[in-house]
């Protein structure tokens, strides 16, 4: 009797621990969610978080043998909205991975706070500053999209060979990813022997560009425009109405589909601009295609662009990177996520606008695209590819104390020089 009880209490035991066991593999895991839905940039946040949810459908919600949970929280581009949010994800909802976040100078806060939390992954969403990894890197953070000087490779050879814009001004954001992308454009345009007259700085959040679109100046061959979100169609509508009909050459977010979607006809003025950034979205790369139909079919035609932005592709690639790792190391998280980061940092990302690797501070080494704006058939905007720069790196190609020696980004650097 004695026997028959024990019996059956290790019989209890085993199907017990079985049920936990189970458990355990059918639990939820929280990934963190950093996006900007606040602000002028709220169209770029919501169609990033379109792009992540495009990726977790593919994986069936799935990554490591447990159900991915989503815990997203809002930014509205300033760092300090960053960090608030990155604090709640991490300290408060407990989440040890966190995708994101979406804009310059939050990336470059998310950065320094990474180095506070050794214990917590954080993998870029698709902000584009350069000092968020070429300037004292966090070992547990990861970015896999090229940053705004990369973006700019291959657009002032474009522009100054192929469309004869021998001198250009520039009106930009001021902030560290708008100063990025001015500082790649300048290098070569500038090397290619081209000149910038004038650098015109705003506010992010601006509303009134009266006084800007009239201090532009009349003797130039473009305008380059580094604006984006709000800010991109405000100045938009405004220097229509004030009848300018300059050549203009685009920032990668200034024709993004986060604008080129935009209400209104002003965005028309945008026909015909060339640009550079990450993407094409008329590319007819098979894997291209893929991604655009699989995010079509994620989300109902008036709840998304016609094709995924540049936000959208960034937060995709990233989301594929943190699944790929969960599934390759069986959700193991364990010794300061070692196995999880050794994955991260090595893996040679398949993404759909191009091959990505990273490099030693874990920075996007991948395929720069060059494009102008056109009209498709059915009336809508979007991005023509023209040439395509691959493997390009942080340094564009120059040598690492050539490249240190020009200095960051900022308002005046780079200079506009031939050589460096």
């Amino acid at each position: 009797m004695k026997l028959k009880l024990l019996s059956t209490i290790s019989m209890a035991a085993i199907v017990a621990a079985g049920v936990a066991n189970a458990a355990s593999h059918s639990e939820t895991m929280k990934i963190g969610v950093l996006a900007t839905l606040e602000g002028t940039y709220t169209v770029l946040g919501e169609d990033g978080i379109r792009g992540l949810k495009t990726a977790l459908g593919q994986f069936k919600s799935m990554a490591g043998g447990k159900e991915i949970e989503l815990v997203i929280q809002s930014t509205d581009t300033s760092p300090d909205s960053a960090v608030r949010g990155a604090r709640k994800l991490v300290e408060q909802d407990g989440v040890e991975v966190v995708i994101g976040p979406l804009s310059g100078s939050e990336g470059i806060a998310i950065r320094d706070y990474a180095k506070t939390q050794p214990q917590a992954t954080f993998i870029n969403g698709i902000s584009g500053a350069q000092e968020t990894t070429y300037v004292t890197p966090a070992e547990n953070f990861f970015r896999y999209n090229t940053d705004g000087a990369q973006w700019s490779a291959g657009l002032g050879d474009y522009v100054f060979n192929e469309k004869g814009y021998k001198t250009v001004a520039t009106v930009g954001e001021d902030y560290s990813f708008v100063y990025t992308q001015v500082f790649g454009f300048a290098l070569e345009y500038c090397a290619a022997g081209g000149e910038i007259t004038e650098r015109f700085w705003v506010p992010l959040g601006t509303k009134d560009f009266g006084s800007i679109i009239a201090a532009l100046p009349d003797d130039v061959d473009a305008i380059y425009l580094g604006l984006g979100g709000g800010d991109a169609v405000n100045f938009l509508n405004q220097y229509q109405q004030a009848g300018g009909d300059a050549n203009l050459i685009g920032g990668s977010i200034m024709v993004d589909g986060t604008v080129l979607n935009s209400k209104g006809s002003a965005k028309d003025a945008l026909i015909g601009t060339a640009s550079s950034g990450p993407q094409a979205d008329t590319w007819d790369d098979p894997k291209w295609q893929a991604y655009v139909k699989a995010y079509q079919d994620a989300f109902a035609p008036e709840d998304r662009f016609p094709s995924p932005s540049l936000l959208g592709t960034g937060y995709y690639n990233a989301a594929t990177a943190v699944f790929t790792c969960l599934n390759d190391v069986n959700g193991d998280l364990s010794d300061d996520h070692a196995a999880f980061r050794q994955c991260l940092a090595t893996i040679e990302l398949d993404a759909p606008n191009g091959k990505i690797t990273l490099d030693e501070n874990r920075q996007a080494i991948g395929t720069n695209f060059v494009s102008e704006v056109v009209q498709l058939d059915d009336g809508t905007l979007a991005t023509e590819l023209v040439a395509m720069k691959e493997n390009v790196n942080q340094t564009l190609g120059i040598d690492k104390d050539a490249f240190a020696a020009i200095g960051l980004p900022s308002r005046e650097v780079p200079e506009c020089k031939t050589s460096y």
